[in-house]
């Protein structure tokens, strides 16, 4: 197991960095906050990293922190995410705003990640829910759960579809009961009384 690697930087690619240490080249898979961050090729470079090995492979990923590198290890936990869709969403946003999306269930947020489907994300949910450490996290928006939140997200998305501007549609969400279902059916169809429908 490599748990750490301290370098010269050789090399920045599209997703990962080349370090060099003790003579060898190290390739280091890496989101995109640790490859923005990493400095200019020459610099020292520090990474906590993860060696996973594979029958046809032997794969390093560098991370930046030790919790970056355990949500890493946790997403890798859920059927069906592998180290690209790993990296993919460690690259979307910081930390503590993944970490957040996951424990207050907002699969609208994690489903508008590159590779994350809506399943995946409901998965992600539901499978890491529980594990992660919730304490400094950011609450969600006032007077909105997760659930809620993807629900109105959906409910968006419907109203457009059946023709309704952008602006109509947040007009109709906004003026919903704050007690209402979260059924997307009772949703719609409180949101076409709004319009003067059903």
């Amino acid at each position: 197991m490599i748990a750490s690697l301290r370098g010269t930087l050789l090399h920045i690619g599209a997703d990962h960095l080349v370090v060099e240490t003790g003579g060898i080249g190290f390739m280091v898979f890496a989101p995109r906050p640790v490859l923005g961050a990493a400095g200019a090729v020459g610099d020292q470079v520090f990474l906590y990293t993860l060696l996973i090995v594979r029958e046809d492979a032997l794969s390093l990923y560098g991370f930046a922190s030790v919790e970056q590198r355990a949500l890493f290890e946790s997403l890798l936990s859920v059927s069906g995410v592998g180290p690209r869709v790993a990296l993919s969403l460690l690259s979307a946003g910081e930390l503590d705003e993944i970490r957040a999306a996951i424990a207050h269930g907002d699969t609208a947020r994690l489903a508008r990640v590159p590779g994350i489907g809506k399943k995946t994300a409901e998965r992600l949910v539901l499978e890491l829910k529980g594990k992660l450490e919730l304490k400094g996290l950011p609450l969600p928006a006032a007077g909105a759960t997760g659930v809620v939140h993807a629900a109105n997200s959906e409910l968006a998305e419907l109203l457009v579809s059946l023709g309704y501007s952008s602006a109509e549609a947040a007009s109709a969400i906004a003026a919903l009961p704050a007690d209402a279902p979260t059924e997307l059916e009772e949703r719609l169809r409180l949101a076409l009384r709004h319009f003067g429908g059903v």
